[in-house]
């Protein structure tokens, strides 16, 4: 089915330069994350603008992850090829170039192709950041992937509050225009400096510390394992996004968005404020969990990770209607969802080798997509209900349906794919020896 490789553990430069790469790409992430976890600061002053429906709006979501997600495959294939320097910096003009569309929108199509131009944009900066900390960092996966998902996530927590200061005072176009310039600028600036590791084989038996597997693109999506990860990215993701999207309707139908909550000795509205610690705790979480993994296992983390997140679903559901636990369970919500963004591209490449980390993680990314097909149903079923209630307890089970398929299906069947890479590593060391 594949080759088996020995590899080093380390690229052969300083450990100086990849640091320096990594930051580079947590830079154009931090840039690009407010086109998705900025976006439901928009969704109500559109619609008071326009009157347009919350569920025809929301499409403008779904079209930026569905661009975001499906197109990254190919621009990772790329960035294998060619290196991330392109690939960013085509994907900092589109930033950019999204959100002056959605300034000038005064349509729904026109706020569809922003969504479409952004997602693209983003997917561009996000596989390549991404695929390029895989490839630096080969002894600290989950780690270095976790630092990158997290300026995705926590980026945000810098320009949220300012953001929603510009719409208020200046309306949501103003802030479409001037931060999404700003941000298309500082992922074009940085995109300057990105560079690949080079990618060779060791002899030397002495610095052999693992064996790695090196698949084709072709070669994953023939892999069971590769849909199994798929399905549980899926079960996992959709309740992440629905959050994302709809947390500020969800404020507002629980009644807290505008109530009053004091924190670290600021006063502000629930839904700023939870929006702001969205952004941290989905930072933090990232390179939290992907640490942790490293050491005892991303099977277990995953685990421990999904069933919080399930928890605090439930704990949502019962005291969302307090501005105080609102604020606090929003937070944990996503502090336990947002570690799938370094645990799947880290056991990606422990599994499928680290030539065409970023195409096959790429390919796994695209399950995001499936994912944004339920923010719209989101909304639908929140009508046809009346409530977020029905929606939070099926998104519940899909975790702790995810954290069981990880501990008792994923673990044993990456094991014996491990043991089989082992044996035949081993066997062709003692053939040449």
């Amino acid at each position: 089915m594949s080759t088996s490789r020995f590899v080093t553990l380390e690229p052969r430069a300083g450990a100086s330069s990849r640091w320096v790469q990594l930051s580079l790409g947590v830079i154009a992430m931090v840039a690009t994350s407010n086109l998705q976890y900025g976006w439901t600061l928009f969704v109500n002053p559109i619609a008071d603008k326009f009157h347009w429906s919350l569920a025809a709006i929301q499409v403008a979501f779904t079209f930026y992850i569905l661009a975001q997600t499906w197109l990254v495959p190919f621009v990772a294939y790329l960035a294998d090829c060619f290196g991330p320097r392109l690939i960013v910096a085509g994907g900092g003009v589109l930033v950019g170039l999204a959100w002056v569309i959605n300034a000038a929108a005064n349509s729904l199509p026109a706020l569809y192709l922003g969504g479409i131009i952004g997602g693209i944009g983003a997917g561009s900066v996000y596989g390549a950041s991404v695929g390029n900390a895989l490839k630096w960092f080969t002894d600290r996966r989950g780690l270095a992937a976790g630092l990158t998902a997290a300026a995705y996530g926590a980026g945000s927590a810098l320009t949220i509050i300012p953001i929603a200061h510009t719409i208020k005072n200046s309306g949501y176009q103003s802030a479409f225009l001037g931060f999404g310039l700003l941000q298309g600028l500082v992922i074009l600036s940085v995109s300057l400096a990105l560079r690949t590791p080079e990618n060779r084989a060791e002899d030397d038996a002495t610095r052999i510390r693992y064996a790695e597997q090196s698949c084709t693109p072709q070669q994953v999506l023939q892999a069971p394992l590769f849909w199994l990860l798929y399905v549980m990215f899926v079960m996992i993701c959709s309740g992440g996004l629905m959050a994302v999207a709809q947390l500020g309707p969800v404020a507002k139908d629980f009644g807290v968005a505008t109530m009053p909550v004091s924190f670290a000795g600021l006063t502000l509205a629930a839904l700023p404020l939870a929006l702001s610690l969205e952004g941290i705790t989905n930072g933090l979480t990232r390179p939290f969990f992907g640490w942790v993994s490293d050491y005892i296992g991303r099977e277990n983390t995953m685990f421990v990770a999904f069933s919080l997140e399930g928890m605090a679903k439930l704990l949502m559901i019962r005291f969302a209607h307090n501005p105080v636990l609102f604020v606090l369970f929003s937070g944990l919500i996503f502090f336990a969802w947002g570690e799938i963004y370094s645990l799947f591209p880290a056991i990606s490449c422990d599994l499928f080798g680290r030539r065409y980390a970023t195409t096959n993680y790429g390919l796994l990314y695209t399950a995001k997509g499936v994912s944004a097909l339920f923010i719209p149903i989101g909304s639908l079923l929140r009508a046809a209900t009346g409530g977020w209630q029905t929606i939070l307890v099926l998104t519940c089970l899909l975790d702790l349906g995810a954290a069981v398929l990880a501990l008792f299906v994923l673990k044993p069947l990456r094991k014996k794919r491990v043991s089989s890479i082992a044996q035949l590593s081993l066997a062709r060391t003692n053939q040449r020896e």
